[in-house]
């Protein structure tokens, strides 16, 4: 049992990846719920079997600190924006060797703008240079995605090793638009 299994709050929020014997003990407990199991595993003892547990929910609300809003790590935004210039389109993979990803501000600081998730967008350097100190429609670019806060941890799970099934109920947390759509200047 090396392996992880996602646990949903009540609300289908994710929290975290415990350990498959923690979560069989929710379960047993009636604290969780399995929500996808295994396709082939399964838990079984001398009482009862069990599906093999990918994603377990808890059964009531456990309410959850929001400290790290104000901050934006360049590592979870990157992961936010799915390692992708959010200007031209193109992955980490697909930079030129003297390229690499950056933080970009859609309003830059020296503009009013502010170091908020609604305000900083991944960037290659190329398209950072070229921007450079401008707003969106005085340097003639637009933005890909709308930059916005992700919530809570699903970010960070994303970053981990997380199977199929498991991202899929990771990935509705990202705060991300469903498809991708031109933007100007964020709201």
């Amino acid at each position: 049992m090396s392996e992880k299994t996602l646990i949903l709050n009540a609300s289908a929020e994710p929290l975290s990846f415990i350990s498959v014997r923690r979560a069989v003990v929710l379960v047993l407990k009636e604290k969780a719920e399995i929500i996808e199991g295994h396709r082939k595993k399964r838990i079984r003892s001398a009482t009862c079997e069990l599906p093999y547990p990918l994603v377990v929910r808890l059964v009531n609300y456990v309410r959850i600190p929001r400290r790290w809003r104000s901050v934006v790590p360049n590592p979870i935004r990157f992961t936010r924006d799915q390692h992708t210039c959010q200007y031209c389109g193109r992955t980490s993979l697909e930079l030129g060797r003297k390229e690499r990803l950056t933080r970009e501000h859609v309003v830059p600081i020296s503009r009013g703008g502010t170091n908020t998730w609604e305000n900083v967008a991944t960037a290659c350097s190329t398209c950072n240079h070229r921007k450079g100190n401008r707003l969106l429609k005085e340097a003639n670019m637009r933005l890909l995605n709308r930059p916005r806060e992700p919530k809570f941890v699903a970010i960070v799970l994303l970053g981990q090793a997380a199977a199929g099934a498991q991202r899929r109920y990771i990935e509705p947390f990202l705060g991300k638009e469903k498809h991708r759509a031109t933007v100007g200047v964020p709201a």
